[in-house]
């Protein structure tokens, strides 16, 4: 796809976004059904099944996805389908990889320590980024993939959560 492709699709959409903002608004939805065999939670991502489990770190056997890993790719795909649409509207042609690591300690999701974090304490996002642009270009491409990623974005200013349980469920 290219720049022009790419606008032609866009252009609408943003036109009416702008003349009726609530015609942006959605709500995502992901579900998954509580394993029964084992530890584990088995989520339709619209594509394919996933069977997440517990991480060989917390006593899973390594078979099953690991959801922190799953967050980790989530990133991974937000922001290098974020940065190549960036580029497409620049008329930049990238190619390369994109890598997110994430620090955890598995002490606080265990409940061995009551000081240890639950959850990462650091999150990297890495390009390796091949163009043949100049490097102040693709760094403004990549501090556009930053301020658009919605899953960097949504880690980095974290939303209003709730976890509740469904009455009736």
């Amino acid at each position: 796809m290219d720049s022009e492709q790419l606008r032609s699709i866009q252009t609408p959409l943003k036109a009416r976004y702008r003349a009726a903002p609530a015609s942006a608004l959605i709500t995502l939805h992901a579900e998954g059904r509580l394993g029964t065999e084992a530890v584990s939670c088995s989520v339709q991502t619209g594509r394919a099944l996933v069977e997440a489990g517990l991480h060989e770190f917390s006593g899973g056997s390594g078979t099953l996805a690991c959801s922190g890993d799953m967050l980790l790719q989530a990133l991974v795909a937000c922001a290098g389908v974020t940065l190549v649409s960036v580029a497409t509207n620049r008329d930049i042609t990238v190619s390369g990889w994109v890598r997110a690591e994430g620090d955890l300690d598995f002490r606080g999701t265990m409940g061995v320590a009551r000081d240890a974090p639950v959850g990462f304490t650091a999150v990297r996002v890495l390009f390796d980024i091949e163009s043949d642009a100049d490097p102040a270009t693709l760094e403004e491409v990549i501090a556009q993939t930053r301020r658009f990623c919605v899953v960097y974005q949504t880690l980095v200013t974290p939303p209003e959560m709730t976890m509740t349980r469904t009455p009736g469920a």
